[in-house]
């Protein structure tokens, strides 16, 4: 197994203010004898080679006057893409006013942008493509612009639009402000069981409606979610999903994810399905209302072991209904996992912990969250200042943990 946690060195770098850090040298990546070609899944390549700005070596974005570059055509993937997310379907860097940094990692940066022509925000994600062809993550990328651009959800992040210049890709999604779930309990410590709740049945909502469109989210965890204005979740990284043509077969061996929120078939390496998302779900929640995940251990082996073998410990101060999802969610028989019955997520939404929710009203976002970010205005981006570069140190496109075939 492969593991890109960075080491503890790296974090204590990607912590310092962004003024004090220092490009170090790279060796200078062979990208003339790798395919670089993403055409199918984000448009044709720009017709008229892109300015010095747009190198193949230099790890930052950088816009300007000089920029100009051409739109990219996508009305080669129209057949994927939503109407709505390309219009028409001509884009190009020229169109995004560049504003703030708001996370990186091993693979590119995600950008705060401005539209142009309307002046609204979005985040671009900037992916460099030697570096993921080189480790073999293309594949990764391709899926992820394929289910963002398929899913239509309140509470999932949608994709508006994607480009390609010759060294990089770019994903243009909706910016949402309140910094990520994670963030917020970081801040917090934890949080009550009726704070947790909604935002909880809004994750649920949003993992249901993938399961039902054949698609395992396989990266669920507090840092994959992030909060809006009004302070509902929204959940986002698909660079781990996996779409199954067969909504009814959606069985994969790959081991992936994040360790600490990995179910205990996907540590074992063998077949997994929904209930994977569920027992991710489990954990979560865990942390949400507890301030820590059930299982830690000092290293990946020890923490393997532990998800495997030990039980879960319920804290006294809470409920006995949150104690039965928790145990539900956290059963290791993957059979016998609440959400894994023949009703699917129904059997969640049915659990006497979520029934103060009417579910109805949830997914047309009438019922308000408790825990509200505090955000100045829609180009606030204090709430990804704080903890930002902790929560990007692993890669933007495969988060933690590749190994075996997709």
């Amino acid at each position: 197994m492969v593991s890109c946690h960075l080491p503890r060195l790296m974090g204590n770098i990607l912590r310092k203010p962004l003024k004090d850090l220092v490009p170090l040298p790279k060796r200078p990546l062979d990208v003339d004898h790798v395919d670089m070609d993403f055409s199918d899944v984000f448009g044709p390549l720009p017709t008229q080679s892109p300015d010095a700005n747009e190198s193949s070596e230099d790890p930052d974005l950088i816009f300007g006057p000089r920029d100009k570059l051409e739109k990219l055509s996508l009305e080669s993937t129209t057949g994927i893409l939503k109407k709505d997310i390309v219009e028409g379907a001509a884009i190009g860097l020229e169109d995004f006013e560049v504003l703030k940094l708001v996370g990186e990692g091993a693979y590119g940066k995600i950008y705060q942008v401005r539209k142009v022509a309307t002046s609204d925000f979005y985040a671009m994600k900037v992916i460099r493509k030697a570096k993921i062809v080189k480790s073999n993550l293309a594949d990764y990328v391709k899926s992820e612009r394929d289910i963002l651009a398929k899913v239509d959800h309140p509470f999932i992040v949608r994709l508006r639009y994607c480009f390609q210049t010759k060294y990089r890709l770019y994903l243009v999604l909706d910016f949402v402000n309140g910094g990520s779930l994670f963030s917020q309990l970081s801040r917090q410590g934890l949080f009550r069981e009726d704070i947790s709740r909604t935002n909880a049945a809004e994750i649920v909502s949003a993992v249901s409606y993938l399961h039902a469109n054949g698609i395992l989210h396989r990266d669920l965890k507090p840092e994959n979610v992030l909060l809006d204005a009004e302070g509902h979740a929204m959940l986002t990284d698909f660079g781990l999903a996996k779409q199954f043509e067969d909504q009814k077969n959606t069985r994969s061996d790959t081991i992936c994810g994040t360790t600490k929120y990995m179910a205990p078939e996907v540590v074992l390496g063998r077949y997994y399905d929904k209930a994977a998302d569920w027992w991710s779900l489990g954990i979560s929640l865990y942390e949400m209302l507890t301030g820590f995940p059930p299982f830690m251990g000092e290293n990946q082996h020890i923490l393997q072991g532990k998800i495997l073998k030990d039980k879960i410990r319920l804290p006294p101060f809470l409920s006995r209904d949150a104690h039965s999802l928790l145990k539900g969610l956290l059963q290791k028989d993957a059979n016998k996992r609440l959400g894994n019955g023949p009703t699917g997520s129904e059997e969640i939404k049915g659990h006497k912990w979520f029934r103060s929710i009417n579910w109805k009203k949830l997914e047309a976002r009438e019922i308000q969250p408790s825990l509200v970010p505090q955000i100045t205005g829609k180009q606030c981006i204090t709430n990804f200042q704080e903890n930002c570069f902790d929560e990007c140190i692993t890669p933007l496109v495969c988060v933690c943990m590749i190994c075996s075939n997709t």
